[in-house]
């Protein structure tokens, strides 16, 4: 374990989480972001069905409490204590830390996995490799990057920092957009790419799902082309990592142990 990430770095996404978890949940029960949070249950519950699962940024718990009721044991972390009392509240074990420096011990889940949190992390490097390490041999992550060769990244260029609750824009959190190709180099040697999904893969906006018959059409064909790319690569008989990209999807197996702990 290490603590990769800048503390004043570190401090200043804790207090953007913080303050966006009074208005979070907002409007995410139904449109465009329930489409989004149903695409990444269907995504894992396959993998977290009577697992040991660990979620990376559970946030409000929102994703993490479907979950539990697949799992054999299911634990969050977050790095805001605002975000996780909520979760709490919902009778979730939820723990505060940093992705980049996880209280676990190695090799302790079957599932490890985490989505709307990886592209806020600036040492992507240490993120993956603590995620790795928590992870058994032969079990699996589920890692969700921001493509930018996709309708979503064009639309944030477009658009611009859109308002995140009250008082906040995107442009108070760095977001990072990792292509698939930049993905694999990423990847430490002990964990074997297996598999794309993808999220909002035809979405050209969010607001377009307040129309209800164009969100119903669209859902649909969202949940089509979650699984249209080819597999890419399997991870080595130790953890697996599916890479979930929104508008891409990556599952990642680690190998077998080596020694080395990604």
């Amino acid at each position: 374990m290490r603590n990769s990430l800048p503390d004043a770095t570190e401090q200043r996404a804790r207090r953007y989480y913080d303050d966006f978890s009074d208005s979070y949940e907002r409007g995410r029960s139904q449109g465009y972001h329930q489409m989004i949070d149903d695409l990444e249950v269907q995504v894992t519950v396959p993998y977290a069905r009577d697992a040991h699962v660990l979620e990376l940024g559970c946030g409000t718990g929102l994703i993490l409490a479907r979950v539990a009721e697949v799992a054999k044991e299911a634990v969050g972390i977050d790095l805001s204590e605002g975000m996780a009392q909520r979760a709490r509240d919902r009778g979730l074990d939820v723990r505060i830390g940093s992705v980049c420096d996880l209280p676990f011990e190695d090799e302790q889940f079957d599932l490890t996995y985490s989505f709307k949190v990886l592209a806020h992390v600036p040492d992507i490097d240490a993120a993956i490799r603590e995620a790795a390490r928590v992870t058994r041999p032969g079990g699996h992550l589920l890692l969700e990057f921001y493509n930018p060769w996709s309708l979503r990244y064009l639309a944030k260029r477009v658009a611009g920092p859109q308002p995140i609750g009250d008082d906040r824009t995107e442009a108070d959190i760095s977001t990072r957009w990792d292509s698939p190709r930049a993905i694999r180099k990423l990847l430490p040697p002990n964990l074997e790419l297996i598999d794309y999904y993808g999220v909002r893969v035809l979405t050209p906006f969010a607001a377009i799902h307040r129309i209800p018959w164009v969100a119903r059409g669209l859902s649909r064909a969202e949940l089509l082309a979650s699984r249209s790319p080819p597999p890419i690569f399997r991870r080595l008989p130790s953890r697996r990592v599916a890479q979930v990209l929104e508008t891409r999807a990556l599952r990642l197996e680690p190998r077998l142990s080596t020694g080395y702990h990604s």
